[in-house]
Formats: C-alpha cells, sequence, structure tokens
C-alpha cells in the first residue's frame, strides 16, 4: 500500500511540473545612458548631439541629419525611454540595426510609435493615428519589446502593436545597435529631441513582456 501511495504522489508532482507555466528569471534593467556624457555611444556626426542638464539631446539646424548608435549590440529585449520632442522633426529610436520607434509627426498619415524600416512593403509595419497618445512638449514614455520575431511598442502605456514578423513579408534582422535618428531635411531645421533615460533588459528566447500595455490602439478604417 505505502508503494502505490508513493507512485501516485510522485506522479501528481510530475504532471503539476510539466503543466507549470515557465518561469523566467528577470534580468535586471541597465541604463544606456548615464547622465553625464555620451560614453557608450558614437555618432555618425557628433555636432548634432549633446548632453546638457542630464538629459540627451539631439538636433539639427542646417538641414543635415545623423545617427547615435550604442557600441553595444542586443537580441532579444526590452527598451523604455523617457522623451520629449520639441518643434515639428521627425527622429526615431533605432534597433536591431535598422528597425524604428518613429518619434515625428506626419499625420493624417502617423504620429509617433509607428513601426518603421528602409524598404518596409508597406512602408509602416503598423501606424499611430491617434496623435493624442503622445504629449506635446512633454516628457513621454517609450517601450519597445523584441523578442525573436515578436516585436511590441508602447507609448504611454498604451501598446501601439504587436506583431510577430512573417519572413515572407518584413526585412528580418535579429540583433543590432540602440541608437536615435536625427532627420535631415530643410523642413526638420530647428528640431530637437531629448532624452531624460535610455534603459534596457535582456531577455531571454521567448520570454513574455513584462512592460504594462493596453489595448492595441486601431488605425482608422480604410
Amino acid at each position: 500500500m505505502a508503494k502505490i501511495k508513493l507512485n501516485i504522489y510522485v506522479g501528481v508532482v510530475i504532471t503539476a511540473f510539466l503543466s507549470a507555466p515557465i518561469l523566467f528569471a528577470e534580468a535586471e534593467w541597465e541604463p544606456l545612458f548615464n547622465g553625464k556624457d555620451l560614453s557608450g555611444w558614437t555618432a555618425t556626426d557628433p555636432s548634432k548631439f549633446k548632453v546638457e542638464d542630464g538629459l540627451l539631446i539631439g538636433f539639427q539646424n542646417d538641414g543635415k541629419g545623423a545617427d547615435l548608435r550604442t557600441t553595444r549590440e542586443f537580441n532579444n529585449f526590452e527598451l523604455k525611454f523617457r522623451y520629449k520632442r520639441k518643434g515639428k522633426g521627425n527622429s526615431g529610436v533605432w534597433f536591431r540595426q535598422f528597425y524604428q520607434f518613429d518619434l515625428l509627426d506626419m499625420m493624417p498619415v502617423t504620429s509617433s510609435g509607428a513601426f518603421y524600416y528602409p524598404k518596409c512593403p508597406t512602408t509602416f509595419v503598423w501606424k499611430n493615428v491617434d496623435e493624442s497618445l503622445e504629449k506635446k512638449n512633454e516628457w513621454n514614455e517609450g517601450q519597445i519589446y523584441a523578442n525573436g520575431n515578436r516585436i511590441i511598442f508602447g507609448l504611454n502605456e498604451r501598446m501601439l502593436g504587436d506583431e510577430t514578423l512573417d519572413p515572407k513579408v518584413h526585412r528580418i534582422s535579429k540583433s543590432g545597435s540602440i541608437g536615435i535618428q536625427v532627420h535631415g531635411g530643410d523642413a526638420f531645421k530647428g528640431m530637437q529631441v531629448a532624452f531624460q533615460k535610455i534603459d534596457i533588459r535582456t531577455l531571454k528566447q521567448g520570454e513574455p513582456p513584462s512592460m504594462p500595455l493596453h489595448v492595441v490602439c486601431e488605425e482608422e478604417p480604410k
């Protein structure tokens, strides 16, 4: 009788273990910007970026753009950043080398939070047509989740898009630097984008997002 009870007990434990959700030990958040200088970053044109009053600022006044990128590369991660835009500009946060969380005014097409990459067959993987989600001339909280081919964007705790990229449709990049774009063009002269913090947390394959995001914002009917 004791042997039967032991077998039953072991069977219950094994069944419970196999049916339990996979738990991940979360990595710590790490600042990519130290609030003092551009250590760990490299710019295509250093004159377009500066650190002032604890802020990382990108700007252009001559119609010429530039990129600022981390010297390190990342594959699966969550990124959160606090930013403020000044003037009618076109900027963005690069990740995995050529994917971008757009920071721009392009209504009625899109506003900040669009998912763009060069040669995207639809220009944007998704757009944000609700410009009220971004607080003008105030601090905003942006979030990026990238794990495998799954990408999620959030803006001020609202989910902008959640898509697993199909390699038959989209360009796939598994890793790359984190970057800040200052877009060129005379139309964007005087633009400025400031970052108060840029933090990253590396993820294990398949690890779910920890960011608190609400309902996906839907695009306007076509």
